[in-house]
């Protein structure tokens, strides 16, 4: 993504019937457009990113005549689902967790524009041939990442009627079949009960043993379980798989904790399905039984079937009640979004500018540096003053000094960005 460069200022006089010495009249160049995401809760998916990926905003306007200042560029929005999560893609940090309606973050911040040369007049110079170009627009690529935004979450291996109790309890209508991984991206619903309390639910895909590690649909289940304040762990009580309920109930909770800890710390409800078949009763006791003896001893165990909706009514008044008594867990507990605000440049006599300085294959000294590196880019190389004004910035910034320090002698190219001069000593 990259945010539109400020328009360049303008270096004009006053050249008006009866206004002798007219002077300076170059105006400012435009602002530069910003680049915004802002969240459209009618969007469901990225699916528009994948095949457009590439976000330009428009440059600011030159300056004008007669000080006028150049029109500022429209600043690009960019809709995003609700549930989006922002990353810059190369240090990896949290820029926006954008989850309500209508939010909106700067992502790429447009440059400021150029001064014209009527700021530079002064008692000594009062016909200034000096303007500035205008800022450079952030440039930065960034990672988009959706996570469902839901109440509760369906959490189970695969195949223990995650997908089937949505379809009863929701309007929704989940893919369902018998085999594993039917369900291969979560599917929400909403649930509307008679006191008037609603919440959403979503189906998350099938979890398995190494899930945490990639097995399986791995990170494409658990991130988007990080939203979910209560859990509901499915475990399927026929054993017509042959499969042990309390074991594969300890190994989902090991997938979440590998995943991250904190996901034990929300409110399970256990959830024993398919009760309506003639073996669910005994492996229900002696489930109980067994977790009895752990850490989940006092977790509430609600049986239910989703054929013959027994047990469904207490569940989703006890899902309710639950939700009302937990508060929103935090997604990014050990990080908070970065946001970009205005900064208050002050002069610092101790601050030394932030450059280096190497020699490259041709004996030419390169100096690399974002301050002076954007001083080059906003300095007008048409008009001698504002050249010198440039060599007397690089001086100020002790640039000077570093090139004699590194072996630079009289005659010696020095390269800053694009443009190559000669060391003058």
């Amino acid at each position: 993504m990259k945010a539109g460069k400020g328009g360049d200022g303008t270096v004009a006089f006053r050249r008006e019937k009866f206004v002798p010495l007219g002077g300076p009249a170059g105006g400012d160049g435009g602002r530069g457009g910003s680049i915004i995401l802002k969240v459209d809760e009618g969007l469901r998916t990225l699916m528009d990113f994948r095949y457009h990926h590439i976000f330009k905003a428009k440059n600011g306007e030159r300056g004008m005549n007669k000080g006028m200042t150049g029109r500022g560029a429209k600043d690009t929005i960019i809709s995003v689902p609700p549930g989006t999560t922002v990353r810059d893609e190369k240090s990896g940090q949290l820029l926006a967790d954008l989850v309500a309606d209508q939010q909106a973050v700067v992502i790429a911040q447009g440059g400021r524009g150029g001064r014209g040369n009527i700021h530079f007049a002064s008692p000594k110079n009062p016909a200034p041939e000096i303007s500035e170009n205008g800022e450079p627009g952030v440039e930065r690529r960034v990672t988009l990442e959706l996570k469902v935004l839901a109440d509760v979450g369906l959490i189970g291996f695969p195949s223990v009627g995650k997908s089937t109790l949505l379809s009863v309890i929701t309007s929704a209508k989940p893919k369902i079949g018998a085999y594993h991984f039917t369900t291969l991206v979560p599917n929400l619903g909403m649930v509307s009960l008679e006191d008037g309390r609603s919440f959403a639910v979503a189906d998350m895909p099938g979890l398995i043993e190494g899930a945490a590690n990639g097995v399986g649909l791995g990170i494409e289940f658990l991130r988007h379980i990080e939203r979910t304040r209560v859990l509901l762990h499915l475990v399927d009580m026929s054993g017509t798989d042959e499969e042990d309920p309390f074991a594969d109930f300890g190994k989902i909770n090991d997938e979440l904790a590998k995943y991250d800890p904190n996901l034990l710390k929300r409110p399970q409800i256990i959830v024993a399905t398919k009760m309506d078949l003639p073996t669910s009763a005994e492996h229900l006791a002696e489930f109980k039984a067994k977790i009895a003896e752990t850490d989940y001893r006092d977790s509430l165990i609600l049986p239910i079937s989703a054929v013959t909706h027994a047990g469904l009514k207490q569940l989703l008044q006890e899902t309710a009640d639950c939700l009302d008594a937990t508060p929103a867990f935090p997604l990014y507990q050990d990080e908070e979004p970065v946001t970009e605000e205005a900064t208050l440049y002050r002069f610092d006599p101790d601050q030394k500018p932030n450059f280096t300085i190497e020699q490259d294959e041709t004996g030419a000294f390169v100096i690399h540096g974002e301050q002076v590196e954007k001083l080059y880019q906003m300095t007008d190389l048409q008009h001698d003053e504002s050249l010198m004004r440039f060599a007397r910035q690089l001086r100020g910034m002790g640039i000077d000094e570093a090139l004699r320090a590194a072996g630079a002698k009289n005659g010696d190219l020095v390269q800053i960005d694009e443009f190559r001069f000669e060391f003058v000593d």
